[in-house]
């Protein structure tokens, strides 16, 4: 499912027009994005946890030319499955 299969699935499920369902999605990815900016953790209850994690600087390779590179260390966003969603799936 991309974006735009998502937003028509909201707009059907609630009832919105699919201007304003993209507007509820949009808004829901931009809250998320600015607390993990912030550090802080978005915990949905049943659904997982959004959360950043440190990333150490490490050395990879090149694919190409099998080079030695350095990766620098950066903060990287994770998502933590539920329960609930791990019992839906199962």
């Amino acid at each position: 499912m991309n974006k735009n299969e998502l937003i028509a699935e909201v707009a059907t499920r609630s009832g919105l027009p699919k201007n304003a369902a993209a507007q509820a999605v949009d808004s829901v990815f931009d809250t998320i994005s600015d607390a993990l900016q912030k550090g802080h953790e978005v915990r949905l209850v049943g659904f997982g946890t959004f959360l950043t994690a440190h990333r150490k600087a490490t050395e990879g390779r090149n694919p190409r030319t099998g080079e030695p590179i350095q990766i620098p260390e950066a903060r990287v966003p994770k998502f933590r499955a539920g329960k609930g969603l791990k019992d839906q799936v199962s």
